[in-house]
């Protein structure tokens, strides 16, 4: 059975402000066929990849790689905001629409050579996925590719990750 991610994405106008259509992921997640499958879609392409580790930023990207990882076995490497992590860490700080911000990941939580998938739910602008990738570099890790359940084409955030492989269940 092909399952219409589309019919379990719940758009949500004018949140977080005036103009903009939030799509919400819940409805998915609260699906459990749905949320089966997209895990199992993504886990198929990262296998094809020889993943060896799944990174993802925090927070959805917990939500969508953690079963990823378990499905394949592998471990799950988090990026997370400043003071969550407890021991040597790592960062990397990225521009926002409005200021900065900083993801931070244990020293050793990608090891050099490692393959690794950077998965989150959904790709915008890139600005953290591409400091996401930063972080698995700069701890030797070899990007194999990004994967994400949501693609928001009209924010071009394929344009900052143009050199690493993308795979997407949707696009808006």
């Amino acid at each position: 059975m092909t399952i219409n991610y589309r019919d379990f994405i719940a758009d949500v106008p004018d949140f977080p402000e005036k103009g903009v259509i939030f799509r919400d992921i819940s409805p998915l997640m609260e699906n459990g066929a749905a949320y089966s499958a997209a895990t199992n879609d993504i886990a198929t392409y990262a296998a094809n990849k020889g993943v060896e580790m799944i990174c993802g930023p925090e927070a959805r990207g917990f939500i969508v790689g953690c079963p990823v990882a378990y499905k394949l076995g592998v471990g799950f490497a988090p990026a997370r905001k400043k003071g969550k992590l407890p021991r040597e860490t790592i960062s990397v700080s990225y521009d926002l629409e409005y200021g900065q911000a900083a993801l931070y990941m244990h020293k050793d939580a990608v090891k050099p050579g490692q393959r690794v998938l950077v998965v989150d739910d959904l790709m915008a602008t890139g600005g953290t996925i591409a400091a996401t990738i930063k972080l698995v570099e700069k701890l030797g890790g070899i990007v194999v590719g990004t994967a994400f359940l949501i693609e928001l084409k009209d924010l071009h955030g394929r344009d900052k990750i143009k050199n690493y492989d993308m795979f997407t269940l949707m696009q808006y």
